[in-house]
C-alpha cells in the first residue's frame, strides 16, 4: 500500500502589535493615492469644459493630447497601488498577510519592510517573472 503524503500549511500569523503600524501606513498611503488621483483629474486638460468650444491650434491639440495621456498613464499607476493596497488590507484582516499566495512560505520581513504590498515571496516573484519573459 503506497502511503499518502499531504502537504499541511503551516498558518504564521503576526501578532496585533506587528500589523498594527503597518495598517495604518497602508491607509494613509490610500488616502494619499486616493488625493493624488482627484489632483490628476483636476490636472487633465480634458476635463475642462471650455476645451470643446475652444478651436484651438493644432500644437494646443496636442500639448492637450499628450498631457491628457500623461494623467492617463500616471492615473493607471495610482489605481494600481490602490489596489495592491487594498489586496494588503484584505490579506491583513483575513490573517494571512506576510504570508506568500503562491507557495505559502512566509515572506521576508525585509522584503515586506520595502514593499508592504508584497504578495509573493522573492522565489515566486521570480519563477513568475521569469514565465513572463519567455
Amino acid at each position: 500500500m503506497a502511503e499518502i503524503k499531504s502537504k499541511v500549511r503551516q498558518v504564521v500569523r503576526f501578532p496585533s502589535w506587528v500589523l498594527k503600524p503597518i495598517k495604518d501606513y497602508l491607509l494613509n498611503e490610500e488616502k494619499r493615492l486616493k488625493r493624488q488621483k482627484k489632483s490628476l483629474t483636476k490636472e487633465d486638460p480634458f476635463s475642462d469644459t471650455d476645451r470643446v468650444d475652444n478651436n484651438a491650434a493644432v500644437d494646443t491639440e496636442v500639448a492637450e493630447q499628450m498631457g491628457h495621456e500623461r494623467v492617463q498613464a500616471i492615473k493607471l499607476e495610482v489605481d494600481k497601488g490602490l489596489i495592491n493596497i487594498r489586496k494588503a488590507l484584505t490579506r491583513i484582516k483575513v490573517g494571512s498577510y506576510g504570508t506568500c499566495a503562491r507557495c505559502g512560505k512566509l515572506i521576508d520581513t525585509d522584503r515586506l519592510a520595502i514593499n508592504p504590498t508584497a504578495e509573493y515571496c522573492v522565489e515566486c516573484e521570480k519563477k513568475m517573472e521569469s514565465a513572463k519573459l519567455k
